[in-house]
């Protein structure tokens, strides 16, 4: 049996200079200059005692450019890349952006499936990896990281203090930016709700503090959204499967249930996964997941673990890099078990349509259908609220992912119409957030958010002149709960 960590929620530091500042100037002190002598400027204030901006050329420019997750991120060359060591570097970087008016992108765990949203043609690319640090205080009771930590380093990193965070199921902590899908989302909200403070640099590369109470209260809330333990089933159970699903994200008020459901097209076969976990003992974990349990299945896996292995269900499966990634996203409500579960069906059949259709020109197409049951909305709404707000119902965010075969690196015109065809005719409830993290950069994510009117007003305000916005640097900080039982795993 497995000891359970103690909790988190998280808290966003995103600087490490401790200086106090007046309202931020939005007005450009220079005329705009071309990304090469932005990139020059950068490099005669930054490699001063250490190599922080690299060019096209050196090993480490090369391994900056292609490091991305999706091929069609890796495709693109930045005319520069800086590597900032410090929340320093970082301001600098901004504010000789903002004043060149050039064009620039942010990685960090780089693990973002939408082309241009981590790396940047012609531009200046801003890459974390070099500052991956954590780090624990018991006596604020918090935890730090920096923007370049991957999920399951930062877990591993603190399993010997007892305590992990409300991180993302995959990856790195650029989840955070839409909200974010935890294991313990249920429980916890969103890992954005569990913010407590964020240090920001914004457009202009001025740092600021934003907590809840302060004058940034509403940037605060603005960045709040703005393994074989799993179960196998036959083909024949996947109707079975959505059906449970489509009722446990109806039914669920216990937030120490948490459930993640994946259909994998690859080749001709067609292969459903259910991941359930519970905080809790056996008897209790039986009985939330009973319909699912009572499905037949090829693989059934069930036993306790840590949250360090249960953080790491996912990354253990996470295919390797390179490949050209498509993604989009839809939402539907959780149903009774007197109502029609039409939708889920629907969905289901779409995907399995364009699947079939394109199987010889995919590596692999997949839907995970990830519940966001009362339990996370309501602790949303007592951590002072995100700009997601959805009603107080339970819902799925479904993604619908595909990958294409290795060097392959333009997206046929036959596929994209399929991929049209699919988001037009997928049912979507209007009422619920879609996933920022899960769509495609076609689809209008922000106007499904209850404050889409804040988000804009927000974002006026602190960007007026309209690029790109806030730069989020880095720290992760969390408040702690005990776990006082284990977490149960399964899947059937």
């Amino acid at each position: 049996m497995y000891t359970i960590l103690k909790h988190i929620s998280t808290l966003l530091l995103f600087s490490s200079i401790d200086t106090a500042f007046t309202k931020p100037s939005l007005e450009r002190t220079t005329s705009p200059t071309s990304a090469e002598q932005a990139c020059q400027q950068l490099e005669s204030t930054l490699n001063v005692d250490q190599t922080i901006v690299v060019f096209p050329g050196s090993e480490l420019y090369d391994a900056g450019a292609t490091s991305a997750w999706n091929a069609a991120n890796q495709q693109l060359r930045p005319a520069c890349i800086v590597f900032p060591a410090d929340a320093g570097h970082v301001q600098v970087a901004m504010k000789t952006i903002f004043d060149a008016q050039v064009d620039y992108a942010v990685q960090a765990g780089g693990h973002s499936g939408m082309k241009g949203w981590n790396n940047v043609q012609g531009g200046i690319l801003i890459s974390f990896s070099s500052m991956t640090a954590i780090s624990y205080n018991p006596e604020r009771d918090t935890i730090t990281f920096e923007p370049g930590v991957i999920w399951a380093d930062a877990v591993a990193g603190l399993e010997s203090e007892g305590v992990s965070a409300v991180g993302a199921r995959d990856v790195g902590p650029g989840f955070l930016l839409g909200g974010g899908i935890s294991f313990l989302s249920p429980s916890h909200g969103w890992g954005a709700d569990n913010n407590v403070e964020l240090d920001v640099v914004l457009v202009n590369g001025t740092s600021v503090t934003a907590t809840a109470e302060n004058e940034y209260a509403d940037l605060f809330k603005a960045l709040k959204g703005g393994g074989n333990r799993f179960g196998i089933f036959p083909k024949s159970s996947h109707e079975a499967l959505l059906t449970a699903t489509a009722h446990f994200t109806y039914n669920s008020k216990d937030g120490n249930a948490v459930l993640l459901n994946s259909y994998d097209h690859v080749g001709d076969s067609v292969i459903g996964n259910a991941y359930m976990f519970y905080n809790g003992s056996d008897s209790i974990f039986n009985q939330t997941f009973s319909e699912f349990l009572s499905i037949p299945a090829n693989t059934v896996s069930l036993g306790p673990l840590s949250y360090v292995d249960v953080s790491n269900t996912l990354n253990a499966s996470t295919d390797e890099s390179g490949h050209l990634q498509l993604m989009t996203g839809t939402a539907l409500e959780g149903k009774a078990e007197d109502e029609s579960i039409e939708p889920y069906l629907k969905t289901y059949q779409l995907w399995d349509n364009f699947s079939t259709t394109f199987s010889d020109e995919l590596t692999y197409s997949v839907i995970a259908i990830s519940p966001i049951t009362e339990s996370q909305i309501q602790i949303g709404r007592e951590r002072g609220g995100n700009v997601m707000n959805p009603p107080l119902k339970g819902f799925v965010n479904i993604m619908h992912q595909v990958a294409l075969p290795l060097g392959v690196s333009e997206v046929s015109d036959d596929i994209q119409a399929g991929r049209v065809n699919y988001l037009q005719r997928a049912p979507i409830d209007p009422d619920f957030p879609l996933n920022i993290n899960e769509c495609d950069a076609s689809q209008n994510v922000y106007a499904t958010y209850s404050e889409y009117n804040f988000l804009k007003a927000t974002y006026a305000k602190y960007d007026p002149s309209g690029q790109v916005s806030l730069l989020f640097l880095s720290r992760i900080t969390v408040n702690q709960k005990i776990f006082s039982q284990q977490i149960q795993s399964s899947s059937h």
